[in-house]
């Protein structure tokens, strides 16, 4: 394919080379006809230089190896007070009731997460740390294998009663699929997704099921 495009970049080389010199030696007052033919002619050429100038450049961009973020936020207002909401979010293996895509999680321990979930129709696995966690205020985490992500959520209070969770993700696609999918605004909508199920779920239950009120600072839960 290199090959081939480098013998067509060089032909068209040589044709702009032909171009220019035959209007060189045409009269300098050629008619109206053979002046537009030869203008026809050279844009032609240029065009087609363009064109593969643009597919190399696109070809090339697809094949990079280079990592790109992206990253994506959502908040939404909730009709309990912070500290529901907040107990609520750390029971973690039950994010499955209101993340779409995600089979399981398990927690390992104070501060490890074992996520299974499924992107783009391809499953994956990976385990993530839990960073930071200040009860009523936020929890940060981030993948330590597999999969590479990073999420926030915190928690602030939005009135009498009232509580509003911001959720923050970033994450590394993996894939054409993925990309695209970034793209178009297909993670944003996601997470707003969620999060409006999370929103449903402790507002129908009016109650967290449960609550871990531990601290963690810098990946280490304190005693």
């Amino acid at each position: 394919m290199k090959d081939s495009l480098d013998q067509m970049t060089d032909s068209l080389s040589e044709l702009a080379g032909q171009l220019k010199r035959v209007a060189a030696r045409i009269d300098r007052r050629p008619s109206h006809k053979l002046r537009n033919s030869l203008l026809v002619l050279g844009g032609a050429g240029v065009a087609a230089a363009s064109a593969v100038a643009w597919w190399r450049r696109s070809r090339n961009d697809s094949t990079s190896n280079a990592p790109t973020q992206t990253s994506v936020d959502a908040e939404i207002e909730v009709g309990v007070p912070v500290t529901t909401a907040y107990n609520q979010w750390t029971q973690f293996e039950e994010f499955p009731q209101f993340m779409e895509g995600v089979d399981h999680v398990k927690q390992l321990d104070d501060t490890l997460l074992h996520w299974a979930a499924t992107v783009s129709g391809r499953h994956a696995e990976w385990k993530a740390k839990i960073v930071e966690q200040q009860p009523d205020r936020r929890i940060t985490w981030e993948s330590v294998d597999g999969k590479h992500t990073r999420g926030t959520v915190s928690f602030e209070p939005a009135g009498p009663e009232r509580s509003r969770v911001r959720l923050e993700m970033s994450y590394r696609p993996d894939g054409t699929a993925e990309r695209v999918g970034s793209a178009i605004g297909l993670d944003s909508r996601r997470i707003q997704s969620d999060l409006a199920r999370f929103r449903d779920l402790v507002e129908a239950r009016q109650a967290a099921s449960g609550a871990w009120r531990g601290e963690i600072e810098d990946g280490v839960a304190k005693k």
